[in-house]
């Protein structure tokens, strides 16, 4: 059975913890880095956290759906969508 996910809190904490700092210059560090990669991902580019994954954006061109209430064929106009690659070496540490 699966665990709940770690809190923005949980995290603030064990980030303090882990660089033996308080848990406002950890929390300011954590929304800084989620600015910059919000900031550049917006703006067509990626980043890459080391040893975590690959954030980019990415395209996807005008194509036809279906509506699944009515079985419509409509017409969705190309749109982005943000992926994220995770990093081989986290993928090999979580299968063990």
């Amino acid at each position: 059975m699966a665990t709940k996910p770690m809190t923005k809190t949980q995290l603030v904490a064990a980030l303090a913890d882990a660089t033996e700092s308080d848990k406002k210059s950890a929390g300011a560090a954590l929304d800084a880095l989620s600015e910059i990669i919000t900031k550049e991902v917006a703006g067509g580019g990626a980043v890459t956290i080391p040893g975590v994954g690959k954030v980019y954006c990415r395209e996807r061109p005008e194509r036809m759906v279906r509506n699944p209430a009515t079985g419509e064929q409509i017409k969705k106009d190309a749109d982005k969508v943000v992926k994220v690659t995770i990093a081989k070496a986290l993928k090999d540490s979580v299968n063990g």
